[in-house]
């Protein structure tokens, strides 16, 4: 039994870690998960940023990155206006697209567009600098903006909303529907790979109680897991990673945050790292990624017969219950769950966070 256990979880673990998973985190573990994984993360983020290209220069800059990056894949001639919405409207700063070489580098520029800093310059700690090459002009913190839309959104803090951009009735910004989701992840990736100079919280209204910590708003997962990855976000990571040599974790698969701050459960792009609830005839098992307990959804309240096994196959609980198994002991990690049922038996892979 010991064996098969064994087994079972180098099978785990071996789907986990590799299974459609980029090659680019072979050097993650990711049977771990919050402040563990986030420092791996955040560490491979930092030693593959390798190039540092400066804002603006006669050499490659940050307005050549946006100009390949940001295209629209409708119009390979025009970039996408991030936070616009509206290509009909004869108010400019509404505007979806723009023709990629009317760019703002004089005083007037309406109908052009410039570089948003989505985490603001200003509510760094320092100030991002855009005047040598860093933190200020690391090209996945720019996305081209109308520039009027740009001085609209200013450095006002993110807040959630419906519907198109717009400044909210408290004077914070909401980023419109088809956005929000890139904002969040940018303001993930900025987080970890500057993480004293570039705290969410600053950046985001709201709770932050879905994270253990603290330190992530509630509004940055929810639009995490509501708004898709797009494909200019998955160009943008193609384009920067030959660019700067690193990768925007949070881009390539969104439940990554899920595992790191909790809250709504994101895709899983990779089909690798989620557990879904199971269902078994009368029964139900969840949450399966928990910090105490897992409870037994059973109609028929029957007992159930269960043995809990850590990764070295061996047993460290076995008990009956009919609503809910206490993990609030048990060390952080993977576990095998073995749930006997009307002589039938079921193994589900937990983790203890």
């Amino acid at each position: 039994m010991v064996k098969q256990l064994q087994f079972l979880f180098l099978l785990l673990i071996s789907t986990l870690s590799f299974a459609q998973t980029p090659e680019y985190y072979n050097s993650i573990d990711f049977t771990k998960t919050g402040e563990e994984l986030k420092t791996e993360l955040a560490e491979l983020i930092s030693t593959t940023h390798t190039t540092y290209i400066p804002y603006t220069s006669s050499t490659l800059d940050t307005w050549d990155a946006l100009k390949t990056s940001d295209l629209d894949p409708d119009n390979l001639e025009d970039v996408l206006l991030f936070y616009g919405y509206n290509q009909t409207s004869t108010v400019t700063m509404f505007n979806r697209t723009r023709d990629k070489d009317l760019t703002c580098h004089v005083t007037e520029c309406t109908g052009k567009w410039n570089r948003e800093h989505v985490f603001p310059k200003s509510l760094a700690n320092p100030n991002l600098d855009t005047s040598y090459p860093g933190a200020g002009t690391d090209v996945y913190n720019l996305r081209p903006a109308d520039t009027e839309m740009n001085s609209l959104r200013s450095n006002r803090k993110f807040a959630d909303g419906t519907g198109n951009a717009s400044v909210t009735a408290d004077g914070l910004f909401y980023p419109g529907d088809e956005w929000k989701g890139d904002v969040a992840r940018i303001i993930m990736y900025m987080y970890l790979r500057y993480p004293t100079r570039c705290l969410p919280v600053n950046v985001g209204s709201g709770n932050a109680v879905y994270s253990d910590y603290g330190d992530m708003p509630d509004v940055f997962l929810k639009w995490n897991a509501e708004d898709p990855v797009s494909e200019v976000e998955r160009n943008r990571n193609t384009e920067f990673e030959s660019i700067q040599g690193n990768r925007n974790p949070f881009v390539d698969n969104p439940y990554l945050a899920t595992l790191i701050w909790n809250g709504p459960e994101a895709t899983d792009t990779w089909n690798t790292l989620s557990v879904n609830q199971v269902e078994v005839s009368d029964f139900k098992i969840y949450p399966t990624i928990t910090t105490g307990y897992v409870y037994i959804q059973n109609t028929t309240q029957s007992k159930i017969h269960y043995q809990l096994y850590n990764i070295l196959g061996q047993r460290v609980m076995s008990a009956t219950t009919t609503d809910k198994i206490d993990l609030t002991e048990r060390t952080k990690g993977i576990y095998i769950l073995k749930i006997n049922v009307n002589a039938n038996n079921y193994n589900y892979k937990i983790v203890k966070k």
